[in-house]
């Protein structure tokens, strides 16, 4: 972690804060505004207090270490294209043809040992401290939002393995503190930590679980890439860093952790036992609701002589997890390509939550090729997951390039073209009527511009005249790309019916509107379109809030209740508290920035 450190300081991405701060809302809050700015830093935090606990702590933290595509790539050493562009040329090796071919090889081969993790027999400097009768409350451990359940450590790495030990994972999942030696593990059905636990819970035995804060922050960031299951995620460090991960085993249980970690967190999960974890204010910008989850006993804490304590903040977009994902999105595109193997490129917009929004470019071969697409899509690994795909051809823009590939997207939109499917969601998803599973949307944006009629456009302010005659209840209306063949109107909403109704009173206006949404008039700008788009992709349920006959299309993206039949509980915005934020402008740890705040719905 020290290296890191000084990288990012000898860069100009680093800013340290030497005031007391609470590791309660006010650590998170500077962090999660940070991020958010153009010229955002890496943030260490040196004197960490804790007012709820009445101490203060020696332990530096370090907040948003991924917190720019700069810092992004030293943390890499590389640019991930070159990452991606390794993995590719080693998909596509052919037999040797030469005796120059095959030395060649040789290299590449003997490099590829590299990306095997080695096993120390000594101890590791993340072993140097040790305390057997272990204390959480030691630790800066953070509380991100005035409404979650408790502290959460936010960038921790699960190690995990299999029952007969053949097998490892690492994976990063939040893990709430319970108290000075408990922990919730907040592994999701599909993970590969939770397949292993039903391992332990079939055979009746604990299962061991070690957990590494800091060292290198490359572990972190394997920890959350989608490997193929079974695969062990330091495999991956060592492929890119071109170092073997260094590990040693944790002193009170089977399992190997990076020797240079700066914390050790050991124990066992007794498989037959849970605990409601939750809330928490998780990366979708909204609050997780409660759920039982396994529990770890910790049974041991080790450190580095002077540890640093790592984390990150998540909520709405942007943040750390837009470069993580940036990163992801890049170094597995060949892989993906092995099962999508007319896949040219995609792209996951951070305000589209990754899981909830991706573009992507395909060659097309063949009629039908993009619907075909989207069920391939939708079946492998993670991707079944992504809620709504647009598809778009290799005559569109480049996909970073959003203001464009709008345009080309929207003039090729049509009834036709949509599917709308079903299949399994993020656990994180909250609009689906049912949990892990729900509506999903594909866009077939390929091929020509369509061919329709002409609307008769009116400004914004004649509009809002025609649909509050008919709707008393819209409060303001925005129209958006006016230009293309699928204007958007965005309607703003004092909900009081439901949609299906809204929709059917706005068909008089038809010859002016082609697509429109809807969001409640109450914590949304109609004017916001980054943020819009975030709330878009969050609150709807293609099956349920996609209405369509011939060319009108409606889309209801206000918070659902009772009055849609909606028997689940909806979870609130992750906001910050306005008191904290008053508080660190008075003493000069947060500029006041008010149009940052509103921009992204702080």
């Amino acid at each position: 972690m020290e290296r890191i450190i000084a990288l990012l300081r000898e860069h100009n991405l680093l800013r340290v804060i030497n005031d007391e701060v609470d590791i309660d809302l006010e650590i998170p809050h500077i962090a999660y505004i940070e991020v958010k700015k153009e010229d955002s830093k890496a943030l260490l935090f040196t004197h960490p207090i804790s007012k709820r606990l009445g101490k203060s702590f020696d332990i530096p933290v370090l907040m948003n270490v991924f917190g720019s595509t700069k810092a992004t790539e030293l943390i890499f050493g590389k640019n991930p294209n070159i990452v991606a562009k390794q993995i590719e040329s080693l998909m596509h090796m052919k037999p040797p043809t030469s005796f120059m071919d095959k030395m060649g090889m040789l290299g590449t081969l003997f490099n590829l040992k590299n990306a095997l993790p080695k096993r120390l027999k000594s101890k590791g400097v993340c072993q140097t401290k040790v305390f057997m009768e272990p204390n959480l409350y030691d630790f800066p451990i953070l509380t991100t939002w005035s409404e979650d359940g408790g502290p959460f450590i936010t960038m921790g790495q699960v190690y995990t393995q299999s029952l007969d030990g053949t097998k490892q994972n690492l994976g990063m999942y939040r893990l709430q503190v319970y108290g000075k030696n408990r922990l919730g593990m907040h592994w999701q059905i599909h993970k590969d930590s939770a397949h292993f636990f039903h391992e332990y819970k079939k055979a009746g035995k604990k299962m061991p679980v070690s957990i590494g804060i800091g060292g290198d922050p490359l572990y972190i960031w394997c920890g959350q890439a989608p490997m193929p299951i079974g695969m062990f995620e330091l495999l991956l460090y060592g492929f890119i860093k071109d170092k073997s991960a260094r590990l040693v085993k944790s002193l009170t249980n089977p399992i190997y952790v990076p020797e240079d970690v700066d914390i050790v967190i050991e124990g066992w999960v007794d498989p037959t036992l849970s605990e409601i974890e939750g809330p928490f204010g998780d990366h979708t910008g909204y609050y997780t609701l409660k759920e039982p989850y396994p529990v770890m006993d910790v049974s041991c804490i080790t450190s580095k002589e002077k540890p640093i304590y790592q984390a990150t903040v998540v909520g709405k977009p942007p943040l750390e997890d837009k470069y993580m994902g940036w990163a992801t999105e890049r170094i597995f595109l060949p892989l993906l390509k092995t099962t999508a193997p007319d896949l040219i490129d995609y792209n996951m917009p951070e305000n589209g939550v990754f899981h909830n929004l991706i573009l992507a470019k395909l060659n097309v071969l063949y009629p039908g090729h993009a619907k075909q697409f989207m069920h391939a899509f939708w079946g492998v690994g993670q991707m079944s997951f992504v809620k709504h795909a647009i598809f778009v051809d290799e005559n569109a823009p480049a996909l970073e390039e959003y203001d464009r590939v709008a345009d080309y997207i929207l003039d090729r939109i049509s009834a036709k073209r949509l599917l709308i499917s079903e299949g399994v969601c993020d656990a994180l998803d909250h609009a689906s009527p049912n949990a892990l599973f729900g509506g999903k949307l594909g866009v077939d944006c390929t091929g020509d511009i369509i061919d329709s009629p002409a609307k008769v456009l009116l400004s914004d302010s004649e509009l809002l005249l025609k649909v509050t005659a008919l709707l008393p209840e819209i409060k303001a209306l925005k129209q958006y790309k006016t230009e293309t063949k699928t204007p958007i109107t965005v309607i703003a909403i004092e909900k009081k019916r439901v949609a299906k109704e809204v929709y059917e009173m706005l068909k008089p206006l038809r010859e002016h509107i082609k697509l429109f949404i809807i969001v409640d008039d109450v914590g949304n700008a109609v004017e916001n379109a980054y943020m819009l788009i975030w709330r878009v992709v969050n609150n709807i349920d293609a099956l349920r809030d996609i209405f369509i006959e011939e060319e009108f299309i409606g889309i209801d993206a206000t918070t659902k209740n009772d009055l849609d039949g909606y028997t689940r509980e909806w979870p609130k915005d992750t906001d910050c508290d306005k008191g904290v934020i008053r508080n660190l402008v008075a003493r000069g740890i947060l500029k006041d920035d008010p149009k940052l705040l509103k921009e992204f719905y702080i």
